[in-house]
């Protein structure tokens, strides 16, 4: 990307991102619940079955990363035709799982299990490929962190339209919604910039992105960091029913208002980037997300709003976790050698650990809960505490750290460029 990038080439770029998160929520959220409640499928197979077909998900991410480099070595026209069939694919597998078919428990189950793996391959595939295109657009650190930007100020609106219109309209309108987002955000992309041919003769192999050091160090920050974001994530509506005892019509408030700060906030952490560089300005971010999120450890019955206030802020500092993370890879990509023609093999990986911190979310803050006593709808003082530190302390304490470990790579090597 050069100083011409503008903002219309910004939104036919990041416009894919819309369709892309709108489709995550109702996936990762509205899904079981749907399979439990209209078809009756027993919680265990689903969470069996959704944890199998989110791991396999997760180990396919590096395979398509080195897919999506090869179709870069013929042409950007061919990571198009991709794009293309895996948006077709994404939206025939939405609506194959949530308008199944057949109904009795063990064909469910079977054709749920088909569905979700062309579902998610779809997904990552479409995903990773549209990473590694704003990567591949180049730029300085702050060209580079507007592309992402505008990818993730399109997703947060994916993400607002997503936790609304299935409970307004249905899971009818909703597939056809993104059905006609996924088009048009094609289209779009596909009448915006372009990269240039791709520079290296071979892309890097399965292991190429392990090999620089830079990587592997950005991506502990990068995991540290997100396990930090994902542990409340995993735990707010326990945190809200039980500790808060906030009336169930201020949920969608709590979650309305942080990724609206968050989109809203994006512009105005960019404007710090030239300044402070995009790890100080992530670093900046960070700590503003534990001066935030902090205070609602003193929170109890009847706070709601104050957790409002929380969620604001927490949310306005969500922003450069958004915007910043993937500018930095995409510079490393760079400093390693492989821009041009190896960054779908780093997003894959990305990708990879982006899911791998969910699992490590759940996987560390649900068994610490039930150590210490903690059932959902419990109004035991000690269990609450529990759940109090798990949902503001252990993020705060993750974050931190995550926050000190780039301070020590900026001081030891520099800023990126």
């Amino acid at each position: 990307m050069n100083a011409s990038f503008t903002a219309a080439q910004g939104w036919r770029y990041g416009l894919l991102g819309l369709p892309l998160a709108f489709a995550a929520l109702p996936l990762y959220v509205l899904l079981p619940n749907h399979y439990a409640r209209e078809f009756g499928v027993p919680l265990a197979a689903l969470g069996a079955l959704l944890l199998a077909s989110r791991l396999l998900d997760a180990f396919l991410d590096p395979w398509l990363g080195r897919v999506v480099d090869r179709l870069f070595a013929r042409s950007a026209v061919a990571v198009l035709r991709l794009g293309a069939a895996s948006a077709a694919c994404l939206a025939l597998g939405f609506a194959l799982l949530f308008f199944p078919p057949v109904r009795e428990p063990r064909a469910l189950l079977a054709w749920a299990a088909l569905a979700l793996v062309l579902t998610y391959v779809a997904y990552s595939a479409l995903t990773i490929a549209h990473q590694a295109w704003g990567a591949m657009l180049g730029g300085d650190p702050v060209q580079r962190s507007r592309v992402v930007a505008w990818r993730e100020t399109f997703g947060l609106c994916g993400v607002l339209i997503a936790s609304a219109l299935p409970l307004v309209a249905g899971f009818p309108a909703t597939a056809v919604a993104l059905g006609l987002a996924l088009a048009l955000g094609w289209a779009a992309w596909r009448s915006g910039l372009r990269p240039a041919a791709m520079t290296h003769a071979r892309p890097p192999g399965w292991t190429g992105p392990w090999q620089q050091p830079a990587f592997r160090r950005l991506l502990a920050v990068f995991v540290l960091n997100g396990v930090a974001s994902a542990v409340p994530a995993t735990l707010v509506l326990f945190f809200v029913q039980d500790r808060l005892q906030a009336p169930a019509a201020m949920q969608p408030l709590f979650l309305g208002s942080y990724f609206l700060a968050a989109a809203l906030a994006i512009p105005l952490w960019l404007r710090l980037v030239p300044r402070l560089g995009l790890e100080r300005t992530w670093i900046a971010g960070m700590f503003t997300a534990i001066a935030a999120f902090a205070g609602a450890a003193a929170l109890g019955p009847g706070d709601g709003y104050a957790f409002l206030a929380i969620c604001i802020a927490s949310g306005a500092a969500l922003g450069t976790d958004l915007a910043l993370p993937a500018a930095l890879l995409a510079g490393t990509v760079r400093a390693g050698g492989h821009a041009g023609g190896g960054e779908g093999a780093y997003f894959g990986w990305w990708n990879f650990a982006s899911k791998l911190n969910l699992a490590l979310a759940a996987g560390l803050a649900l068994p610490l809960l039930a150590l210490a006593g903690y059932v959902p709808g419990t109004r035991d003082p000690g269990a609450l505490q529990a759940l109090t530190a798990a949902y503001t302390l252990l993020p705060c304490v993750l974050k931190a750290a995550a926050a000190l470990l780039l301070y020590s790579l900026v001081r030891r090597h520099g800023d990126s460029t």
